[in-house]
């Protein structure tokens, strides 16, 4: 403490002066946030994060990447929790129904913290208030794919080829509802070809029957892909979203080739969530350790190998106003693609 001369104030020794500055040091390392002018503790215990999907799979993968990452910035340990099923709807009711405090985070995608509200007639929460935007660590694009016998080598060629043979072609997503599902819709009503839509269960069996023949044009992640784009199988045509992709740089997107339409332009992305009512300050606080994370070279590393593009500078704000600004737009592409809430 000093003075208004600036000196040290005369009643506290040495001693006092570094005990104080050791407290101050502490606070810093374990995350001390502001809130209604009191300082509150963050973390006080191990931080969870729940992810709606099996271990294995690329956003436990991520997961682990950065809560390895977090829980030393934090000085908590940060643990993930796998919950799949129902769509996502557990892990995201786990969080929330937690206390509002920012330990329990959920990391999801577009689909289980989003569209999610429009595929269902009623959910066990309501996601516009229970659920907090932390941030998001990386967008998400897809990629449209044919077998490598089909004779359409881009876009254009394929566009024509699905118009020359109307209703005679299926195309496979990952399940209805999906952004492979709505992407590939729009795609068979702008070329009025009439494509027939073939919902699998997951990317693994959509992928093996575009391997083998039994299904000729499908849309995926990288991850599940890019094998078999690289052995020569499947052939790449063009990607969702606005970026290109690091891990296929010569693939262009459906954007640059003209098709500026929302199904091809919007990106998903994979994002953390805590429980409604997580004071701001914590929030803040959770997206600059992951932030910190993000661009260290092991959990970029990740992202990479997983076929995203890292997101290094998000915020709960900005996250805020992108989820309120694609809510109406996943709400109108479900709609256009007949998709009826269970």
């Amino acid at each position: 403490m000093k003075t208004e001369s600036g000196h040290p104030h005369p009643s506290l020794n040495r001693r006092q002066l570094l005990r104080m500055a050791a407290a101050a040091s502490a606070a810093s390392t374990t995350g001390w946030a502001f809130a209604s002018g009191e300082k509150t503790a963050f973390p006080t215990k191990p931080v969870r994060v729940i992810v709606p999907f099996a271990a294995g799979g690329a956003t436990d993968v991520l997961a682990r990447a950065v809560c390895d990452k977090l829980g030393q910035q934090l000085g908590q340990p940060s643990i993930v929790d796998n919950r799949p099923g129902a769509a996502g709807l557990l892990a995201c009711d786990a969080v929330a129904k937690a206390a509002p405090d920012g330990h329990t985070l959920t990391l999801g995608t577009t689909s289980t913290m989003l569209s999610n509200q429009f595929m269902f007639k009623k959910l066990p929460y309501d996601a516009q208030k229970d659920l907090v935007p932390v941030v998001r660590i990386c967008w998400a694009p897809i990629v449209l794919v044919v077998n490598s016998k089909l004779a359409a080598r881009t876009l254009p060629e394929l566009m024509a080829y699905a118009k020359a043979n109307k209703g005679q072609l299926t195309y496979g997503s990952y399940g209805i509802g999906s952004q492979g599902h709505l992407a590939l819709a729009t795609l068979s009503k702008v070329t009025d070809a009439d494509m027939t839509h073939i919902a699998y269960k997951g990317e693994a069996p959509m992928v093996q029957d575009l391997v083998g023949g039994q299904l000729m044009i499908g849309i995926g992640s990288i991850l599940s892909l890019k094998q078999h784009i690289d052995s020569g199988k499947l052939r790449a045509i063009a990607f969702t979203g606005r970026t290109r992709v690091p891990a296929l740089p010569e693939v262009p997107t459906f954007a640059e080739l003209g098709h500026q339409q929302d199904a091809f332009t919007v990106s998903g992305w994979l994002g953390v969530a805590a429980t409604g009512g997580t004071p701001a300050a914590v929030a803040d606080q959770l997206g600059a350790q992951i932030r910190k994370a993000l661009q260290t070279r092991e959990v970029n590393a990740r992202v990479l190998m997983a076929g995203f593009v890292p997101l290094t500078d998000d915020s709960p704000q900005r996250y805020q106003a992108d989820w309120r600004r694609e809510l109406p737009i996943w709400k109108q592409l479900l709609q256009d693609a007949g998709v009826q809430p269970t």
